[in-house]
């Protein structure tokens, strides 16, 4: 296999896959085009924001647990409705006052990312999504020993993974993500 080429701005990867046959005098080529393309606009810094995020919101809760914080991330920037009309950005998103998160107060969020969880974040703006934070647009751990409830500030429970409970806008509130 030859190296992979990728173009900067539509991030375009051919793999080459060459075949020999040896009982002829041909080579065959082929090749198949993998387009990754991110669902919301990015910078370095914002990945690494938004990597950093993930880390301070659901550390605990596992490489899953932080994917899902990261795809309820990216839903409020993809929303645009109730408080998150006018999220546009992942450093919007995570800066959000009031209304934001709390792992911004959080040591955890300071300090650079690791390769994991920039590669983390990096998924989550590719589109990777968890049940039960698919159409997500918040979720909180309650204290030890509570279970979720059924609705948190008006919004139906979507499920619980972990530590922590997800809530989805209720239908027509909010155009579904995904």
């Amino acid at each position: 296999m030859l190296p992979l080429h990728h173009t900067p701005n539509n991030r375009t990867y051919i793999m080459y896959h060459i075949f020999y046959n040896f009982s002829t005098t041909f080579i065959i080529f082929s090749y198949n085009i993998l387009v990754i393309y991110m669902i919301v606009k990015y910078t370095q810094k914002e990945k690494e924001l938004l990597a950093r995020l993930m880390r301070a919101e659901a550390v605990g809760e596992g490489n899953l647990g932080m994917l899902m914080v990261g795809n309820v991330g990216i839903n409020r920037v993809l929303a645009d409705c109730l408080t998150f009309k006018d999220i546009t950005t992942i450093s919007q998103m995570v800066y959000q006052s009031p209304g934001g998160f709390s792992g911004t107060s959080s040591s955890l969020f300071y300090g650079n990312p690791t390769d994991k969880e920039l590669s983390l974040a990096e998924r989550v703006i590719r589109g990777e999504y968890y049940h039960p934070a698919t159409n997500a647009l918040w979720f909180y751990a309650p204290k030890q020993g509570n279970s979720c409830t059924s609705t948190w500030w008006d919004q139906d429970f979507s499920g619980k993974y972990k530590n922590h409970c997800f809530y989805k806008p209720d239908p027509g509130i909010c155009k579904e993500i995904h």
